[in-house]
């Protein structure tokens, strides 16, 4: 019983040092997160409580107000943090794969199966929806690496549908914000043991990290690309 309270309490201590963790990093993007959720939470349980003096129930009024203020205060706080995070990741080298990897439950995301000497980066998320190809880079130059991959697993994975993202604020591109949005939208057209079979199949091809010839250790300063452009 004690090992479970002390387990207890060093996970709520560990939940709280990541609210305040959060709520830093968010306040470095959103002055005004901390005026905003106090503003909700007080206006919401000022209703309920005004609310509950008409009807005569202050009290239940005011616990219930009490409550669904705390709730009103964390959804406010999560979309704020969220919106600030993404401000911070925008524009930055890998950003996309962040969003991805946290996708949920039913998605296997894969970081960079390809890129070129620029830096213009392919992902790869699989799930019930089929294959996600999501770019990031110059709009340009990167379909030349969807083309490529796309060629690549049409050998592969013949009967499983492949859609193509370009993560960026263009025409026809997908913000980075509503990234996880656009994907979790589309049409579930694979069962489970298909996702399965799928992601097996693109394992056994391989991808750019487990495919390039990385030397033990740290990486050397100043290693580049291979000459030829494409990752394959």
């Amino acid at each position: 019983m004690a090992r479970k309270e002390i387990a207890d309490t060093t996970a709520n201590t560990g939940r709280l040092k990541q609210i305040a963790l959060t709520y830093k990093m968010t306040r470095k993007a959103d002055s005004k997160v901390g005026l905003v959720v106090a503003a909700v939470g007080i206006v919401t349980f000022g209703v309920f409580l005004a609310f509950g003096f008409l009807i005569g129930h202050p009290i239940y009024l005011g616990i219930l107000g009490f409550l669904l203020a705390f709730l009103a205060m964390a959804i406010v706080f999560g979309r704020r943090a969220e919106r600030a995070a993404f401000g911070q990741m925008e524009g930055q080298p890998g950003a996309a794969a962040a969003v991805l990897q946290n996708i949920g439950r039913g998605w296997t995301t894969t970081p960079a199966v390809a890129m070129n000497r620029s830096q213009d980066v392919v992902h790869r998320a699989v799930g019930r929806a089929g294959i996600v190809l999501v770019a990031e880079g110059n709009p340009n130059r990167v379909k030349s690496l969807l083309a490529a991959e796309k060629k690549k697993m049409a050998r592969i994975v013949v009967d499983v549908p492949v859609h193509d993202v370009m993560v960026g604020d263009g025409e026809g591109q997908v913000p980075l914000k509503k990234l996880r949005t656009t994907l979790l939208k589309l049409p579930r057209v694979l069962a489970g043991p298909q996702v399965t079979a799928a992601n097996d199949r693109l394992r056994a091809m391989g991808d750019l990290m487990s495919n390039m010839p990385l030397p033990k250790g740290p990486m050397p300063k100043g290693m580049r690309m291979p000459r030829g452009g494409k990752a394959r």
